[in-house]
């Protein structure tokens, strides 16, 4: 999937082709393993969240999980996810199901086995710095003027 391209109108998409600027994916995972719920205090207040290593016979990836869907997702769970998302968390793949999207555990798993040889959450990369504002402006005459004596 190259760079703002989408999966809408259905069509499912292997985990093998997500990339970290995946956007409207429409995925079928089976859930390989879900770690202990932590608790988070962020900007809206304090939550539970844990990661499930999810995948399909492609390859698999960490799917964040937020407070009551850590409940209702378990382990060998088959998940039908719609219009998720990818994000870079500490600079690794992260699937997220988020506000916009949605789910279904699925009672058969169309899924025989899942591929942990590739795990898309094991990739580093790059990620760009966010600047919150304008950056900071050097060699500014009026910020000069107005330190002068």
């Amino acid at each position: 999937m190259s760079y703002g391209e989408r999966s809408e109108g259905g069509d499912l998409t292997k985990v093998e082709r997500l990339t970290p600027s995946s956007r409207g994916v429409n995925v079928v995972v089976k859930v390989v393993s879900k770690s202990e719920a932590r608790d988070v205090t962020g900007r809206g207040g304090s939550h539970r969240v844990a990661d499930a290593l999810v995948g399909d016979e492609t390859g698999c990836i960490y799917l964040t999980l937020w407070d009551d869907t850590i409940d209702e997702i378990g382990e060998e769970d088959t998940v039908n996810i719609t219009n998720g998302y990818v994000n870079l968390f500490r600079g690794n793949m992260r699937l997220n199901i988020g506000r916009y999207g949605s789910f279904e555990v699925l009672e058969e798993s169309p899924i025989a086995e899942v591929n942990t040889e590739n795990n898309l959450s094991l990739k580093q990369y790059e990620q760009e710095r966010r600047f919150r504002g304008p950056p900071p402006r050097y060699n500014d005459r009026r910020s000069y003027q107005r330190r002068r004596y």
